[in-house]
């Protein structure tokens, strides 16, 4: 029986993400910053943990952590300040890399998202700007880890229904895909120790998730 613990649980991903694994047999634990969020990340069968992971330190992570098998990466600064996005999308996520190696949590799953890159080429006067500065720095520290990371780049997010299928590979280019079906990557990926130490570009397509993968 795998524990996975999600970050970020109330966001729409991880939502979606929890009942998938609790009906698999996994036992979740869903962290929140909210407390009022906890009834509804409660419905989806994961335990919700309320905790600050922007304000924690590493090794106060590291304790959060413990026993759980897996983490993903599921969080984000919403679009706020540059400094929240700093302080959120990548301080807080390289502690939580840190954290789940000095805990002894070899699997890791980051969310992240297409074209995602030290070189970005986004504009520095681009409001975009700090995500893609965060989250580059992010999974740069992750894929220099020791952990077993996967890095999820689904494209454009919508709120559509999953279809169960996707496109992957090299030469694929960014359109969109629903976030339930990256939800449904996942947890795929979470079962298929083929996806360890991959990062993997998708979007809506045509193939089944687990042969794309």
């Amino acid at each position: 029986m795998t524990r996975i613990l999600i970050i970020g649980g109330h966001g729409k991903i991880a939502l979606l993400l929890a009942p998938l694994l609790v009906a698999r047999g996994d036992i979740v634990t869903s962290v929140i910053r909210n407390p009022e969020h906890s009834a509804s990340v409660a419905r989806t069968g994961a335990a919700p943990v309320v905790a600050d992971v922007e304000q924690l330190s590493t090794t106060e992570l590291a304790t959060l952590f413990k026993d759980h098998h897996a983490i993903v990466w599921s969080a984000g600064s919403g679009g706020g300040s540059p400094e929240r996005t700093y302080a959120v999308d990548r301080d807080a996520a390289i502690r939580s890399i840190d954290a789940a190696a000095e805990s002894g949590i070899p699997r890791f799953v980051m969310v992240s998202y297409f074209g995602a890159s030290l070189e970005h080429g986004v504009p520095a006067d681009n409001s975009f700007f700090a995500y893609a500065e965060a989250k580059a720095a992010a999974d740069a520290h992750l894929t220099a880890s020791t952990l077993d990371w996967t890095i999820l780049a689904p494209s454009t997010l919508t709120d559509d229904p999953g279809t169960g299928e996707i496109e992957t590979g090299e030469g694929i280019t960014g359109s969109s895909v629903s976030r339930a079906d990256v939800a449904a990557v996942a947890a795929a990926v979470l079962a298929d120790d083929g996806t360890v130490r991959r990062v993997i570009p998708f979007n809506s397509g045509s193939t089944p998730i687990k042969d794309a993968l």
